[in-house]
């Protein structure tokens, strides 16, 4: 059987029925939200769209980011390492293309209805794609294909992907959330004492601390401050590829409507710290946050927007929390259990190429770290 796809720039030109096809099942996939993608996206970032055919049929989807890194400061802290690592980074990389979504953690790139095509078709079919973008919208030093589950490696193991580097770097921090945790209590109860007590106590420091959540008038008043916060916890990351438009909140908000939550935390009145999540269907996928660099520490604010995304998880009957792949210690401390994942990344630099991997680690080195286990 044959198959066709054909690309699209904006989210008003993909087929009518794509979210019937492929939307309703991941919303990261759907028409809103790549609304927000084109109304706030990263200034380095472009996006499109790829519609895959059965004949007239639509069978599938996928998402391709392009970021360049020209403009762009990829390791942000000030030390002169950093300024040594950019320069190498731009003189290997000036751009990338990612069959993916480089602001999630996770398989998000692509959807196929399973009962019209099997998986040992998809993956050539999206090859294809990929080298057609590569053609249409011009080379790319790097092309990335991102976060896929360990059982998909079997089918990155044919002559075309022989050229690309298979990587794994932090896992995916996913909590299950178990039917019997009917109440935030329950979960607490299933903790060890050491846990528990860690827990109990950290709520005790945030007493003082409101805690609300924002609709989009809330949003859109607050911008400036969000994108502060947000800029507390970016900029204090060793290595980033993007940084949010200030509008890409109330941008959030405006498109996913309820399935998108933003939760503020409020100190005499002054916004002092943000959660966001996205509501996928059975599972809730932790988003951006930010908070003040002056209270983290005394308050303890980010365990306690973890402990505060469980409870949500909890009271509203979700399957699942994905907390993606960084703080993985302290996201391991609630409950979170590591998912390994894995991409796969090639140079067009035949030469360079040959170097991938030494390439890769070097810049990506593993990050050691101790998996708590808070459960009885």
């Amino acid at each position: 059987m044959s198959y066709t796809f054909k690309k699209y720039q904006s989210s008003s030109q993909i087929p009518s029925n794509w979210n019937d096809v492929i939307g309703q099942h991941n919303i990261m996939l759907s028409k809103e939200y790549f609304r927000t993608l084109e109304t706030s996206c990263p200034e380095n970032m472009k996006c499109f769209y790829v519609a895959f055919f059965s004949a007239d049929e639509l069978i599938g989807g996928a998402l391709f980011q392009y970021l360049n890194f020209i403009q762009h400061k990829t390791f942000q802290k000030d030390e002169a390492f950093c300024d040594v690592k950019n320069f190498v980074a731009k003189k290997f990389t000036k751009n990338v293309m990612i069959l993916g979504n480089n602001m999630l953690t996770g398989q998000n790139g692509f959807y196929f209805d399973a009962s019209k095509i099997t998986i040992d078709h998809v993956i050539p079919i999206l090859d294809e794609a990929v080298q057609e973008m590569q053609k249409q919208e011009g080379k790319t030093s790097l092309i990335i294909y991102k976060d896929y589950q360990a059982s998909f490696v079997k089918y990155f193991q044919g002559r075309n992907h022989k050229s690309f580097f298979r990587f794994s770097v932090q896992p995916n921090m996913i909590l299950r959330l178990k039917e019997d945790w009917l109440t935030f209590e329950d979960y607490l109860n299933a903790f060890s004492t050491k846990y528990r007590t860690r827990a109990k106590s950290a709520k005790k420091k945030i007493i003082g601390i409101e805690k609300s959540e924002m609709n989009f008038d809330d949003i859109q008043n607050h911008r400036k401050e969000m994108n502060v916060l947000y800029q507390n916890v970016a900029e204090n990351a060793p290595f980033n590829t993007f940084f949010l438009a200030e509008n890409h909140f109330e941008s959030m908000k405006e498109s996913l409507e309820e399935n998108f939550k933003v939760f503020g935390y409020y100190l005499n009145e002054k916004l002092i710290g943000f959660y966001t999540l996205i509501l996928n269907n059975k599972d809730i996928d932790t988003y951006f946050l930010g908070y003040s660099k002056d209270l983290q520490k005394e308050k303890q604010i980010y365990l306690n927007m973890l402990l505060d995304m469980v409870a949500f998880g909890i009271n509203e009957k979700f399957h699942r929390i994905i907390f993606g792949r960084t703080a993985l210690e302290i996201k391991s401390t609630i409950g979170a259990q590591p998912v390994e994942i894995f991409g796969l990344i090639r140079h067009n630099n035949s030469l360079i190429n040959l170097f991938m991997e030494r390439i890769f680690t070097s810049l990506n080195p593993v990050v050691e770290w101790i998996q708590r286990k808070p459960f009885k």
